[in-house]
């Protein structure tokens, strides 16, 4: 099996996760669906299906965090330089409406585009890879094609 790359804020986030389902929600489901089967009849009981139905869903997301947390590969991006690579902070500028954004480049489990965090495996990613300050790349969107300049790279 493939590593999973992470920056270890991203590892920190997740292993929380875990723990707080772990911990909170899955003690609290159980006690839930105790209660519900107080209530009698299970078959007209919502309340006892909604339940159940949460614990799938939290013990789905328990597997998959301990699945993702097994294959992790921490990466400290601080010890990084150079070219923009995973763990890069990138500051880019649009080249048509002078709109600058920033965004990190993590693996697909951080990835979270309205807080910056960008899909290693998106388009833009894919684009800037290798690339270095000063830079333009050209990026296919469901949009058409648009163009950037990289303004500046960090790693921290």
């Amino acid at each position: 099996m493939d590593k999973i790359p992470l920056t270890r804020a991203g590892f920190d986030k997740l292993d929380a996760e875990l723990k707080h389902l772990k911990t909170v929600e899955r003690p609290a489901i159980i006690r839930a669906i105790a209660e519900a089967r107080e209530h009698g009849d299970l078959s007209e009981n919502a309340e006892y299906h909604s339940a159940k139905e949460k614990q799938s869903f939290i013990e789905g997301r328990v597997k998959e965090l301990e699945g993702v947390i097994s294959l992790a590969d921490v990466i400290d991006v601080a010890k990084l330089s150079g070219t923009i690579k995973f763990g890069a902070t990138v500051a880019l500028v649009d080249e048509e409406t002078d709109e600058e954004k920033t965004y990190q480049i993590v693996g697909e489990y951080e990835a979270d585009i309205e807080n910056g965090k960008l899909n290693m495996q998106s388009p833009l990613s894919r684009a800037l890879i290798g690339k270095e300050t000063g830079d333009s790349v050209e990026v296919r969107t469901p949009g058409g094609v648009r163009s950037y300049e990289i303004l500046s790279i960090s790693f921290k």
